[in-house]
Formats: C-alpha cells, structure tokens, sequence
C-alpha cells in the first residue's frame, strides 16, 4: 500500500475550532496541567492501595506496571483507528479534524498538545469505574500506572513537537514520531514507545537518506 500523501504543515499559528468563546477555550490547555494532575491522582491511588487497602509494595509495583504497560497499547490503538478514523461522511471529517487533524495540520500549536483537563478527568473517571469492576481492588495500582503512562505519553509528545531533536534517550523516539507527521501518516502510530508498531507491523518503511534529512528540517523548521 501507498504512503499516504501528506500536505506540508503550518508551523505558526493556532486555528479556531469552535465560535463559542468556552469551548474553544476548552480546546486548549498548558502541558503542566495535566502533568500535575495525573501525577497527583496518581500518587492518591497508590497511597490509598497501600494505606487503606493493605497492599503490599511489591504487588503494586507489578500492577502499577501493568497499567503502564497496558496505556501503550491503548495509546496505539487510539492513535490508529480513532485519531486516524476515514473520513467517510462530513461528520466523520469534522470529528477527526477536531480530535487529531488540526494536530497534524499545526503540530507545533503548544496549546493543542494534551487534551483538555476537563475531559481528561471525565475519562480517567470513567475508566476508574470499570477497571474497578474488572479489577476490584487492584484498581489503584493498575490505573497509576496508566495514568503515569499518559503524563509519559503527553511528555514525549509534547518534547517532540515544543523542542529540536534531543541528544539523549528521546532522540529515537522524536524522529519516529516526526515520520508520523513528515513522512508516512499511516505509520508509526506509538508515540511513547514504538513496541506495537513492530507488533502490529507498522514501522516506518526505509526510505531514502535525503528523505530522513528532510524529515528531519521539516519539524525543525
């Protein structure tokens, strides 16, 4: 199959989603926000596992990773088949857009780089209600871990998009995602790690030195 073919992005600039001044405000938020409050609930789960439920340390390491473990994988299959939706019907491509396209169309928008707070609570408390009927207890070292992995998640992503590419450990994660967005949008879906695309057969194709180089200056630009 055929890269998809990509239209180059706007690096300036912030568009408007919505005419009412509220929503439109809910559209956007500081990347601090959503650092402090996973990171916070995060910490109340694992105090109140070990405090009020009697969990031992190391069984809520081993479930804390699990749930970190477990994000990844979700992270993937959001990013592919529901950021990534066809746009089939006009409400469809509205959806889309709103979600993840205007992403991809300003990637360099600082404040489109994690979702709103306010939403972000209303699923991280949807999610508590049913990894507590799956799980029971084991709810609150299962849902630290993988809220800690969406704050590592909107981390890396926004490393990717605010900053030049690193000389460390995030450099290999920074040039994958760019390929996302520069090169091959049907690719490289894993953005705090690349373990499914290598599953799920997803890893960038090879292409062409001048082409990485060019990957490369685009999201420097």
């Amino acid at each position: 199959m055929e890269s998809t073919k990509l239209k180059r992005p706007k690096h300036k600039g912030s568009p408007k989603l919505f005419d009412n001044p509220i929503l439109e405000m809910l559209t956007r938020t500081h990347i601090s926000l959503p650092l402090i409050i996973f990171g916070l609930i995060a910490v109340v789960l694992v105090y109140y596992g070990i405090i009020e439920k009697g969990f031992e340390a190391p069984m809520m390491v081993y479930l804390f990773v699990a749930g970190l473990f477990f994000f990844t994988f979700v992270e993937y299959i959001m990013h592919r088949y529901l950021y990534h939706i066809p746009a089939t019907s006009e409400r469809k491509k509205k959806i889309s857009y709103t979600m993840h396209g205007v992403h991809h169309d300003y990637p360099k928008d600082k404040s489109r780089l994690a979702m709103p707070p306010v939403l972000s609570l209303v699923i991280a408390t949807v999610l508590f209600i049913i990894y507590r009927a799956v799980l029971g207890d084991y709810v609150f070292g299962f849902l630290a871990g993988f809220l800690i992995g969406y704050a590592a998640y909107l981390a890396v992503h926004y490393s990717v998009h605010a900053f030049k590419v690193p000389n460390n450990f995030l450099k290999t994660l920074w040039h994958h995602h760019s390929i996302h967005h520069y090169r091959e949008s049907d690719r490289a879906f894993g953005v705090s790690s690349p373990l499914w695309d290598h599953i799920f057969r997803t890893m960038p194709r090879k292409a062409p030195v001048s082409k990485r180089t060019a990957v490369g200056q685009s999201i420097d630009d």
